[in-house]
C-alpha cells in the first residue's frame, strides 16, 4: 500500500534473453550489466526527499494556499475559498531526520 515499486527498466536484471546464441548475452543485456555495476555500489540508504511544500509571498510554509474571497449573490454576502497557485515556490530537497531504506533496493530483512 503506497510506494513504488520495481519497473521493468530500473531492475538489474531486467533484460530480455536473446536466443542468438552469443555468450555475453545469456540472459542480461550491456545496459542491464552496466546498471548492476552502479548498483553495487549504491547505498541502500536515502538522506534525502523532494518536499511537497511551498513558500507563498508572505514566506508562509504550506501544501496549498487559499484566498477568502466575498461573493455577493442575490443580495446575500458567502464567503468562498479561492485556491491560490501563482508565485508559489517549492520547498525543495529536504534533509531526512533519519535515514530510510530505498524502495527498490534488493534486501531481505529478516528479524531472528
Amino acid at each position: 500500500m503506497g510506494g513504488s515499486g520495481s519497473k521493468k527498466g530500473y531492475w538489474p536484471f531486467a533484460g530480455s534473453s536473446s536466443g542468438d546464441g552469443d555468450p555475453n548475452k545469456e540472459g542480461v543485456d550491456e545496459q542491464s550489466l552496466a546498471r548492476l555495476r552502479s548498483f553495487r555500489n549504491a547505498t541502500p540508504f536515502v538522506f534525502t526527499r523532494r518536499s511537497s511544500l511551498y513558500f507563498d509571498e508572505d514566506g508562509d510554509l504550506a501544501h496549498e494556499f487559499y484566498e477568502e474571497t466575498v461573493v455577493t449573490k442575490n443580495g446575500r454576502k458567502k464567503a468562498k475559498l479561492k485556491r491560490i497557485q501563482k508565485n508559489l515556490i517549492p520547498q525543495g530537497i529536504i534533509k531526512l531526520d533519519h535515514p530510510c531504506i530505498h524502495v527498490d533496493f534488493p534486501v531481505v530483512l529478516c528479524e531472528v
